[in-house]
């Protein structure tokens, strides 16, 4: 069993229910996306606010401090207490964090909506990342994924105002987040896979949100070969994909894609080879 941290359990409400007039001027009960701040204390010293569904608040807090390389593993964390009466969330550490305050001096606002934050040099380790090259995604396989995360539930579907992310082995989908930045949502699957002890080695990571350098290295950082979303990419995002050699695809819905890197992991179905 892998080690996990005493959790509190305080998922929020997903969505909660408004009511709207349409273009007839009848009232329509709608549901609409929850927003709530979440303030991160770390051994009770204030990290970050941040906005969020609120959907997986201990994982997101998990996650955010993996991806931001502020704890090196899990093991290292006694608990994780949400308190929605004050939006707070307070992770107790074994040692307390090291160098805390070298490593949070320097602070991007990254982009997107829910706008996140990253700590210190985005570039900062990329050297270090080694993804497994004995992997290999087929097409067939992309395929199946994208239409499993088709017919998932979400979030999206009822209310809209989401990004959705998801963590996948072949075509069967692990877990699936949505929170209101696509950061939160990838770092929420960052603690699900600290708290599952799962490995991102032979794992696809999907995302709705378009491929920034933030998302390619937060996958990169979770040792996962395999990166698809729906939507597009910007310059950077790609520069780092081919730096850290990552299979990166993009625009990826029904049976349509476009592979922008890491070729050599992806196996065209005999049926397009030989068309």
């Amino acid at each position: 069993m892998a080690y996990r941290p005493i959790l509190s359990h305080a998922a929020r409400p997903a969505t909660y229910t408004v009511e709207a007039r349409d273009e007839s001027g009848a009232l329509v009960p709608t549901p609409i996306a929850g927003e709530h701040p979440l303030t991160l204390y770390v051994d009770k010293r204030e990290i970050l606010t941040m906005m969020t569904l609120g959907a997986a608040p201990e994982a997101l807090a998990l996650g955010f401090l993996r991806n931001q390389r502020l704890v090196e593993s899990i093991e290292e964390i006694v608990s994780v207490q949400v308190d929605w009466e004050v939006n707070a969330v307070a992770v107790t550490t074994k040692n307390g964090l090291v160098d805390l305050d070298k490593k949070t001096e320097k602070r991007t606002a990254t982009t997107g909506c829910g706008q996140g934050t990253v700590f210190g040099d985005l570039m900062e380790d990329i050297e270090s990342i080694n993804l497994r090259t004995d992997v290999r995604l087929e097409e067939e396989t992309l395929f199946g994924l994208l239409n499993a995360v088709r017919l998932h539930e979400s979030i999206y579907k009822q209310a809209g105002a989401v990004h959705g992310c998801a963590l996948a082995k072949g075509t069967e989908i692990l877990t699936f987040v949505e929170d209101v930045g696509r950061h939160n949502a990838v770092d929420a699957i960052a603690g699900w896979m600290w708290l599952e002890g799962v490995e991102g080695g032979d794992k696809i990571f999907y995302t709705t949100g378009r491929l920034t350098s933030e998302m390619v290295i937060k996958a990169a950082q979770m040792g996962i070969p395999f990166l698809v979303s729906r939507s597009g990419l910007t310059k950077m995002g790609h520069e780092i994909a081919q730096k850290v050699g990552i299979t990166m695809i993009g625009r990826a819905v029904n049976k349509h894609y476009l592979l922008f890197t890491g070729a050599e992991r992806f196996v065209k179905s005999a049926a397009a080879a030989h068309a």
